[in-house]
Formats: structure tokens, sequence, C-alpha cells
């Protein structure tokens, strides 16, 4: 049964390639990102450092100061990196849709907030509270429409127009200097035996300190940017939409759960099953009570925790709402397209960053849904013979993420496969890969070059 399972996989693709063999087109066009603009939102956003600065009070002046240093460093790091897009055409969409925002709330007409989109995979959105706000690709392929966009946009505003990280900078300053923690550190200086525990329980409860001041901020975030979207003629209604994709896209899947086992089979180089099969230990059955994480501590490693709990707050708020609104109001056709570009940008991004695993996960995902197919056979193979090279300089495990329970079970195989391939493994599959797609990408810019080199390491 396995075999014919596989046949009839490996004729689809035989005949996926012989219908495109002919022209490539379309092949993804990778956003070029306006490079001027991207320097004039860098200088505003240094810009803003003698002014953070300049609310420390005198007592923790140096702390604050210190912290600060870091803070603009990691967004002048953000702008002057790939990571952020100032691509025309999704820029300007996107500011499409935060004038509609702007021009319906007057509190925020004057605001100098730099709102862009970024190529990074996780699902998440943030404010660095000097005006930089970016909508990761990651979060944005998973949403459904503008106005769950438009909720993002306004929940992000809402922090900055709250002032929330520069307040959580000044209490994170004045909780390490006050005088109760102060004195639990000397304390546990002087303290003989299990010091590291203690010390371990101490950040425990600074951690879900801090975490409930950050979920206070949530919520408050959550009221204004309700008021705030209510204005603006879009469906509210997608806020509620919106946090109940949050609370669930941890373990959301866009596309169909990757089968390695058939796009990693070739006739004359069959998959191994040892690649990916467990080992008992390495995912013991564990009963919810003998978990080494207490619920709470669970709830605090959520990407988006507490998401029910803020639909429920709002939920007077929303049932107020008389008229329903708009789910599009800028450009539905383009919003789609968006989510699709943006998959394979944040594709490419992974690469960048030499996060091989996700860059190959996400690869073949492409690849099995049939959605740019020569740009998705491409990165796979370029991204084989990197893998290669770095296991041979013995630094793959700085390329690679390792299993977890928090990842889709098919991501963790394919990171105990990456764990487990000898060199001439990966030299093989690369090889049999390039040769099966080989007509079907011949004339692809690059490709060529990275069978060439498959072919290479196999003699």
């Amino acid at each position: 049964m396995h075999i014919e399972k596989n046949s009839v996989f490996f004729l689809f693709l035989s005949f996926i390639s012989l219908s495109c063999a002919a022209q490539l087109q379309p092949v993804y066009s990778f956003q070029k990102d306006d490079t001027i603009l991207k320097k004039t939102y860098y200088d505003r956003s240094i810009g803003k450092k003698d002014m953070f600065l300049s609310l420390s009070d005198k007592e923790n002046a140096r702390d604050y100061k210190k912290i600060c240093e870091d803070h603009f460093k990691e967004i002048g790091k953000l702008w002057r990196s790939d990571r952020l897009v100032t691509a025309p055409e999704a820029n300007g969409y996107l500011q499409s849709i935060v004038q509609k925002i702007l021009s319906a709330n007057k509190e925020l007409k004057k605001t100098d907030a730099r709102i862009v989109f970024s190529r990074d995979w996780w699902p998440n959105a943030y404010s660095m509270g000097e005006g930089t706000i970016a909508i990761n690709a990651g979060l944005l392929v998973y949403l459904d429409n503008e106005a769950e966009l438009v909720f993002v946009l306004c929940h992000e505003l809402a922090h900055y127009y709250l002032d929330h990280t520069t307040k959580a900078i000044k209490k994170y300053v004045e909780t390490v200097n006050s005088e109760a923690y102060q004195k639990e550190l000397k304390r546990l200086a002087k303290t003989e035996f299990g010091v590291n525990k203690q010390l371990e329980e101490l950040s425990k409860s600074f951690a879900f300190s801090s975490r409930k001041h950050s979920r206070e901020n949530e919520a408050a975030a959550d009221r204004m940017a309700f008021n705030f979207m209510k204005k603006t003629g879009y469906d509210c209604n997608a806020i509620k939409t919106g946090l109940a994709l949050l609370d669930k896209i941890d373990d959301s899947l866009l596309y169909k759960p990757l089968a390695l086992q058939q796009v990693f089979h070739f006739n004359e180089y069959p998959f191994k099953k040892k690649w990916i099969q467990k080992e008992s230990s390495i995912f013991s059955q564990l009963d919810e009570n003998d978990s080494p994480l207490s619920r709470k501590e669970k709830d605090s490693l959520k990407t988006h925790p507490d998401c029910t709990k803020r639909i429920s707050l709002l939920s007077d708020s929303l049932a107020s709402i008389q008229a329903t609104g708009e789910k599009f109001l800028v450009a539905e056709k383009l919003f789609n397209r968006l989510k699709k570009d943006f998959f394979v940008e944040m594709t490419e991004q992974c690469y960048r960053d030499k996060n091989l695993s996700r860059n190959l996960y996400y690869s073949l995902l492409l690849l099995q849904s049939q959605e740019n197919i020569p740009v998705a056979v491409y990165s796979v193979s370029r991204c084989l013979n990197q893998l290669y090279d770095y296991q041979k300089a013995h630094q793959l495990g700085t390329k690679i993420d390792t299993e977890n329970k928090s990842y889709p079970a098919e991501y963790n195989d394919l990171l105990r496969m990456l764990g487990r391939l000898r060199l001439d493994e990966i030299v093989s599959l690369n090889y049999n890969f390039c040769k099966q797609y080989a007509s079907l990408m011949k004339g692809y810019e690059g490709f060529e070059g990275q069978m060439n080199k498959a072919k290479k390491l196999k003699e």
C-alpha cells in the first residue's frame, strides 16, 4: 500500500513536470525594498533616543541608560537588516490601511509611528516603543481579511499611544533596584546550598510579575484598539475572530502536513524510515500533572496567551456595535496575493538568517502544495547543499532547530531527520532531488549550479 501511494504521488509530480517544463512563468519575483524610505525611517527611529534617555530618574539613570542603549541598538539593527519591508506595492497597501485608521481617530493624526511589514516567520506583531511597528509575515499569512489586520494595527498603535514600552522599561529598572529585590539577592549570595534553584525561583517570580504587568497592558491595548477600530468602517467582529486565531496559532497549519516520506522518496534512492523513527526517550507521553511545567508556566510560554480571556473582556463592547462593518475596504485581491507572496518572502528570510531547518520546511510545504514550484525546488536544492557544507564543518547544530513539543509533528520529523543524516545521505538526497526536477528547472537561474554541486559531491 505504501508503494502504491508513492507511485500515485510521483505520477502526479511527473504530470506537473511535463505540463510546466515548457515554461517557468509565473515565477515569483522577490520584493525590492525602497532603501531611501528605509533610511528615512531608520533616522527617525534613532532620533528618538535622546527623548527616551531624558525620561529616566536620577536615582536609576545608569541602569535606564544601559537598557535604552541596548534597546536602540536592536532598533537600529532591525532597520539596517533586510527583514523590514519597504517595497512600494506592499508598503503602499499597508499605508493605505493605516491612513484609514489615522484619519478616523483624531488622537492619532499627529502620530509619528512608522508601520511596516516584516519578513520574519514567527506569528507576531510588535511596537518597539519609539514609533517602529512591525507586522510579521508569519502573522499576515494566517489572517483572513483586512479587518483582522486592522485590529492588529489598532492594537499596536494603542501600545504606542499608551507608551507601554517606556513604562515597561521604567518598571523593570525600578523593580530590580527595589529594596526587596536587592535584599533577596544579598540573602541568596550568602546561601551555601541551593543557590541556583533559589535564583531560578526568584527569576520565575519576577517573570510572572512582569507578565502580569504585560497582560494588563494587552487588555488596555485591546480596549483602545476597539475604540480606534469602531470608527474606521471595518467589521469589529474581526477582533473576536482575530483573537481566536491568535489563541490557536501555535497549532495552526497553512498547508496540509508535510509528507517527508513522499517528497524525499526516489526510485533510485528510497526514503529510509530510520531517519525519522522516534526514540522512546525523546517524547515520553507525560500525564498533564507529571509535566515539569505548571499550567501557569505553559500559558506564559504561548505566543499569544490569554486570548480567550481577552475576548470575554471585550464581549460587552463588541455587543454594543449596532452596524456590521466591512471586511475589506482597500484591496481584497491584493491582500490575498500578499499573503501568498509573504510566505515565499519569509521562507527566503529564513535562509538569509541561516535558519536552514525552517527554510527547508517552508520550501517543502510550497513544493508539496504546488505553489511557486520553481522557487521551491531551487530553495530546497540550495538548502540541502548548505546543510552539507555546515555538517562537514561541524556547524550544523547552529543552523537547525532542535525538536520541541510545541512544533508540528512533521517539523519535528524533519528536525530528527536532519540530525541523523550522514554527509553521503545528504548528497544522495539532493542529487536525486535535483535529477527529478532537472527538466522542469531547465533555464532557472541558479538551479544548474546547485545541481552541479550535488552531482560533483555524489561523484
